[in-house]
């Protein structure tokens, strides 16, 4: 692990061996790793080239690297197709998309965080409390009464969509 990074004097670029929690490996430049904070730090702390991420699935790897690189490559030109591209990124079923947050956030890439995070919030809105509980798996810890309670105290925080749909 204590690997140096792999670049010549040639001019050939820094890359980086992200390795997924189930053992895939992916080859990336500099510019692209080092968007994350998390692996600047660790970078410029350890001078390493191979930096294992157990904690998040290659699948989800996958998509923060295509995002990555898709947004290198369109925030330069055209913003229109930048914005179709968002789109279109977050337009998975809500567990991948909450999947890619908690690595994203794991991974200290700021602008995608708050991106994610967006989406996330614009997927739950108007939904009920009962949806959202069951969208994000939390039980009540409330009795019958203390909810019964609770309802006649905010009305409000009861209504809405009560389709749980994680789509």
């Amino acid at each position: 692990m204590a690997a140096s990074s792999s670049s010549s004097t040639t001019g050939e670029k820094k890359m980086f061996t992200l390795k997924s929690g189930d053992n895939e490996e992916f080859y990336l430049e500099e510019s692209l790793v080092l968007q994350s904070d998390l692996i600047k730090t660790m970078v410029k702390e350890k001078r390493i080239s191979s930096i294992p991420l157990p904690g998040i699935k290659s699948k989800t790897l996958v998509k923060i690297i295509e995002y990555l690189k898709k947004h290198a490559e369109l925030t330069a030109s055209n913003k229109e197709d930048l914005k179709n591209f968002e789109k279109e990124f977050v337009n998975v079923v809500l567990e991948e998309l909450l999947d890619i947050t908690v690595a994203v956030n794991y991974l200290k890439i700021s602008d995608l965080l708050e991106f994610c995070c967006q989406a996330v919030a614009d997927r739950i809105k108007d939904k009920s409390v009962e949806a959202v509980q069951k969208i994000f798996r939390i039980e009540s810890d409330f009795t019958p009464a203390e909810e019964a309670e609770l309802k006649k105290e905010t009305p409000w925080a009861f209504e809405g969509d009560l389709d749980d749909t994680t789509n």
